[in-house]
């Protein structure tokens, strides 16, 4: 089939290219709006039940967490001098007028609540309700920020915003301006590379044409899933890393298997770009298969942030393959061999693939190196080395690992908040203000909602009273009014504009909701047990309650995550054993792939605690560490670096089996395999790697841990994994490697599909005994 492919494009390949163009122009006219239809957040289950909390709230009370926090400061004096009361009272004043605003108070207008007002006395709050979900709020404080955060005229007050809507909407528009930086780093960078590995400038474009068309379609795809479901901002950035990243690989792939066409077969210029797609095409495919399952796997999720990187991941991997094998052949057609070779940066080598898998004909003319013969290159030498000490080898990387790997074990899940932002960001300024100079968290409160409670209910003093005693409780806010370790501090009549928003909007609904304000950080350990322990508070029979809030929120996705893990899991390790099943007909080479992936990720999961969690090396990164790793991305993290391992274990384990279906011993194949591969896989995770790492300049702490996290992903696994666990452990097993039952031999002789087909009988094969070349039979 591949094969009848690749002659079509050669045949049509102006043809081919001419609907690629076409195609790249709708796709980009339409895409470019992708960034006017994406959303922040993402991070809650919609059918959990804080999810189910907040939306009653708002629904029925028009209440909720205060997601709009200003803090005004008096620099002169105290806000109580008579020109700052009157400067709050009218701010309050335009944000209760605004019809957006769901409800709005400050120190002011609570007849000068305590909680609202700072230690030093010179700073007090304003705290209000955006209506809406976070998509309406983060447009409506885009809109409405330069209105309430400046310095009066008088330097009366100055005014700054904060609240968890403020974050999302600085988070966001930080991220936008983080992509076009990191565009503008990787891109040269990743050119010059391209140019280092293809030794031609013109090679050096071909990777960047597939990365382009991979990029531009992707967005164009992730708008028209915009208009029909929700979409996360963050999965621009897997796109635009994604996208470049495999374009490499794969074109690394096609255009080697080209070069070493060409040679192999005297010059055949049509016969270079047939097996190119016969054979590396498979490759590609397959390796596309692997990773876009790792990456469909996040739709089980919940959350709409991870499966907005299953929609983006999957379209860049179909996309960037299908450009590998139709558009990337078409311009070589178009090119040729003399054409390939413009603008050189060093002289051509004779019978080598320019740098990028060593010699071509290595497999034929070089003695194996293996048992004291004489080695072919470096990789094959290394081959050689591990083979003839592999458990010790083995040993050696394993223990390296595990070790890197060990300060996983103490791992401990967040939710993000303005301190995934910078410290001279302007909303974790404020924020980082109301940590240290209020004695309360006001505008993150455990909310309960209590639909078939009336506020007549001699019950609902009974249940407060209970709540207010909860360790991490400074008080619970009623409708009967304020309770403070087990008693009524404040009650409702004594300041009634306190208390009214309890009461239901409409005479129609009944109920009411109590407000649980924290003493603690919401976000935190000691957050989500306040969460978990006004759950556990027995509610009056039939009052149908139900606890939301960021604390409760942050408890609900660590329950949805660890639920659906497992099936994850299983879903990507199950295919991915059809897979690659389907293309080497073995039961141990699948499995040696899937335990081999997992334990490069050991480093990866260590240095992501390490770092970011625990904080070393957060001075030199430039962000906070809360304790904390954002729940969500271990889990992403995962799934791409999983993804992305598979690519570069399913070339090489093709290589490997067509030299072991060419006659070669395992030892041999493993050798020679190896020596084929590994520059490509090096010169390809190098340059995934600067795709990767650009995204560390990112002022968000959690695209830094993206960035750095899959940046060691790649490079351990293309060195550590690929150089040395790898001929480690098939020298162990042997001929076991190639073994299957025999009804599911036969199945794979009937439906299973290589690289390697049609080329036995064009290899020449060596005798694992006396090292030297004869045909194969």
């Amino acid at each position: 089939m591949l094969e009848r492919l690749g002659g079509a494009v050669f045949r049509r390949r102006w043809a081919v290219l001419t609907v690629t163009g076409v195609l790249l122009v709708a796709a980009g006219l339409f895409g470019g709006g992708v960034f006017g239809a994406v959303k922040s957040g993402g991070f809650t289950d919609p059918a959990a039940q804080s999810s189910r909390a907040d939306r009653l709230l708002a629904e029925r009370f028009g209440a909720g967490d205060a997601n709009l926090v200003l803090v005004v400061t008096a620099p002169g004096g105290s806000v109580d001098d008579p020109a700052v009361v009157a400067a709050g009272q009218a701010l309050t004043a335009r944000l209760t007028g605004d019809p957006q605003i769901a409800y709005a108070a400050s120190y002011w207008t609570l007849g000068g609540a305590p909680p609202l007002r700072s230690s030093g006395g010179n700073r007090a709050l304003v705290l209000a309700r955006i209506a809406g979900d976070d998509t309406d709020a983060i447009d409506w404080l885009h809109e409405h920020r330069s209105f309430y955060e400046f310095t009066a005229a008088d330097g009366t007050v100055s005014v700054a915003v904060s609240g968890i809507t403020a974050a999302y909407e600085e988070v966001s528009r930080t991220v936008e301006s983080d992509l076009v930086r990191a565009e503008r780093i990787a891109f040269p960078i990743t050119a010059l590379g391209l140019l280092l590995v293809f030794g031609s400038a013109v090679a050096a474009a071909l990777p960047l044409l597939v990365g382009a068309i991979a990029i531009v379609a992707t967005l164009a795809v992730l708008h028209a899933l915009a208009l029909l479901t929700d979409v996360s901002v963050y999965s621009i950035n897997l796109t635009t890393a994604l996208g470049l990243g495999l374009a490499v690989d794969y074109s690394l792939f096609v255009v080697s298997r080209y070069r070493e066409e060409l040679i192999r077969n005297g010059g055949d210029h049509r016969g270079a770009v047939v097996r190119s797609v016969t054979t590396a095409g498979r490759t590609v495919l397959f390796s596309a298969v692997t990773v876009a399952v790792s990456l469909i796997a996040l739709l089980v999720f919940p959350f709409y942030f991870l499966r907005s990187f299953a929609f983006a991941g999957a379209a860049v991997v179909a996309v960037a393959a299908l450009a590998a094998v139709t558009t990337l052949p078409a311009v070589l057609a178009v090119l040729g061999p003399e054409r390939l070779e413009k603008l050189r940066i060093r002289r051509r080598r004779t019978g080598g693939a320019e740098g990028l898998s060593g010699s071509p004909t290595a497999a034929v003319r070089h003695p194996l190196g293996v048992g004291g013969e004489a080695a072919g290159g470096f990789w094959h030498r290394l081959a050689g080395a591990v083979m003839r000490r592999p458990v010790r080898s083995a040993a050696a990387v394993i223990v390296v690992l595990l070790v890197l790997g060990a300060p996983f074990l103490g791992v401990q899940f967040g939710y993000p908040d303005d301190r995934v932002l910078p410290e001279g960001a302007v909303t974790r300024r404020s924020a980082d203000i109301i940590r240290t100079e209020f004695a309360s968290q006001e505008q993150a409160g455990v909310s309960v909602a209590a639909p078939a409670l009336a506020v007549g209910d001699p019950r609902l003093a009974g249940y407060a009273a209970a709540l207010s005693q909860l360790p991490g409780a400074a008080r619970v806010d009623t409708a009967l009014g304020s309770f403070v370790n087990g008693g009524l501090a404040v009650p409702a009549a004594a300041v009634p504009p306190v208390f009214a928003r309890f009461q239901p909007r409409s005479a129609a609904n009944g109920g009411t909701w109590l407000n649980v304000v924290p003493s603690v950080e919401p976000l935190s350990e000691a957050g989500e047990r306040l969460a978990e322990a006004v759950r556990a508070v027995p509610a009056p029979d039939g009052a149908g309650v139900l606890v939301g809030g960021q604390s409760a929120a942050m408890v609900d996705a660590k329950s949805a995550l660890g639920d659906r893990l497992p099936l994850a899991g299983g879903i990507i390790a199950l295919i991915t054993l059809v897979v690659l099943f389907a293309m080497f007909g073995s039961l141990l080479v699948p499995a040696k792939a899937v335990v081999l992936n997992l334990l490069s990720l050991t480093a990866t999961f260590g240095a992501m605690v390490f770092v970011f969690q625990e904080g070393h090396g957060s001075g030199l990164l430039g962000f906070t560490a809360t304790g904390a790793l954002l729940v969500t991305m271990p889990v992403l993290m995962f799934c791409i670096a999983f993804g992305l391992s598979m690519d570069y274990e399913v070339f090489l384990l093709s290589r490997i089996k067509e030299q072991h279906d060419a006659g070669a011993g395992t030892a041999e194949s493993v050798a020679t395999g190896l020596e084929q591969t590994g520059r490509i896989v090096t010169a390809a995770a190098a340059l995934l790697a600067i795709v990767f790492i650009a995204f560390a300049t990112s002022g968000i702490s959690f695209m830094k841990l993206f960035g750095v996290g899959l940046t060691l992903a790649v490079l351990m696994d293309a060195t550590l994994i690929r150089g040395v666990l790898v001929p480690a452990f098939m020298r162990l097993a042997g001929e076991a490697n190639w073994w299957a039952p025999g009804p599911l031999r036969r199945l794979h002789d009937r439906f299973g599909i290589s690289e390697s087909e049609g080329m036995i009988a064009r290899l020449p094969v060596r005798s694992a005994k006396e090292g030297r070349a004869f045909p194969a039979a």
